[in-house]
């Protein structure tokens, strides 16, 4: 088959050995797949994959079921999207059978290609580890990312108003438009998110950088999820203030999670938030799509930090 590698800065389309399919697992072809910012670090060689997962890139895929092994549920021929640890940048992907959720209806596969990784990363943080209530105020840093427009979407329909801090005055009108409150231009005053805090619960994927302004925003007994280190990973940080608030300090990463954990928060998400993509209440928010043979424009357009939503590579098109 052939895959997608990340090569010394490039990638590279090239001819790999099909995976097998073993037992509780399932074969994909692939029609998509959704494209993360940690593609773009692995590709950098700065985000290698776990112990004993593909190098092939890919974190979120969706297809067709084209093989079936020993004690799964899920048939031939059906139209899937899948939650990976790597190689979704493929023809074809096998993955564990409970890490599999059907399309959501009315959406196509390309749609589906880019939900998995980044609405699996909104539910696991805002409401898992941060354990959001209804009515706690929400503070997304990077609200226009993939992870920020899933997670702005999932506090309205569970009605925690958010906030956030975003590039430009048309990213922070986009965030606006798909329910945040408000925010600010991380280039002009973050200082100004103070008229909007305290925050329950904050969604940071930009780590150092913000240490300080985090900590004074956040409510007593709020919670600190960091995702990510795009401002940097190391800071001096004044204890007196998580001690005096009570504030959890959570980091969290999804891909390294193991199978079950991964297995049972689908479960969660296909019974709570899949029916809202039926009645329209979430949408993938897919913003550009490329054919493969332009990976290297998907890549850039993704690293340019000027899409609001999300990007897709579109494997085989043939696949409906």
């Amino acid at each position: 088959m052939k895959a997608l590698q990340g090569v010394e800065g490039q990638v590279e389309w090239v001819e790999r050995a099909a995976p097998v399919c073993g037992a509780g697992q399932v074969r994909i072809r692939v029609a998509a797949a959704g494209l993360n910012r940690a593609d773009l670090l692995q590709r950098a060689g700065h985000y290698p994959p776990p112990p004993g997962v593909t190098d092939i890139l890919g974190l979120e895929c969706a297809g067709v079921i084209s093989e079936v092994g020993s004690g799964v549920s899920h048939r031939i021929g059906d139209r899937v999207c899948a939650l990976l640890a790597g190689g979704g940048m493929a023809e074809e992907v096998v993955v564990d059978a409970r890490h599999v959720l059907p399309v959501p209806q009315g959406l196509s596969l390309t749609e589906a290609a880019v939900i998995p990784e980044v609405y699996a990363t909104a539910w696991l943080n805002l409401f898992r580890l941060g354990a959001l209530q209804p009515g706690e105020k929400v503070l997304l840093h990077a609200g226009a990312s993939g992870v920020g427009s899933a997670a702005i979407q999932l506090c309205k329909a569970f009605d925690s108003p958010c906030w956030v801090s975003v590039g430009s005055a048309e990213r922070l009108a986009y965030c606006e438009s798909l329910g945040a409150k408000g925010g600010v231009l991380r280039n002009e005053s973050l200082e100004a998110l103070r008229d909007f805090g305290p925050f329950n619960v904050i969604l940071d994927p930009v780590g150092a950088k913000y240490v300080a302004l985090n900590t004074q925003l956040l409510a007593t007994e709020g919670r600190w999820v960091i995702i990510g280190m795009m401002g940097g990973r190391k800071a001096e940080m004044d204890l007196g203030g998580l001690l005096a608030k009570r504030i959890q300090l959570i980091g969290s990463t999804l891909r390294s999670r193991n199978a079950d954990d991964k297995a049972e928060m689908l479960a969660d998400m296909h019974e709570r938030i899949w029916p809202l993509f039926a009645d329209k209440t979430l949408s993938p928010r897919l913003e550009r799509s490329f054919p493969i043979r332009d990976v290297e424009a998907a890549f850039a357009a993704l690293a340019s930090n000027q899409v609001s939503g999300k990007v897709a590579l579109v494997i085989d098109e043939s696949i409906e």
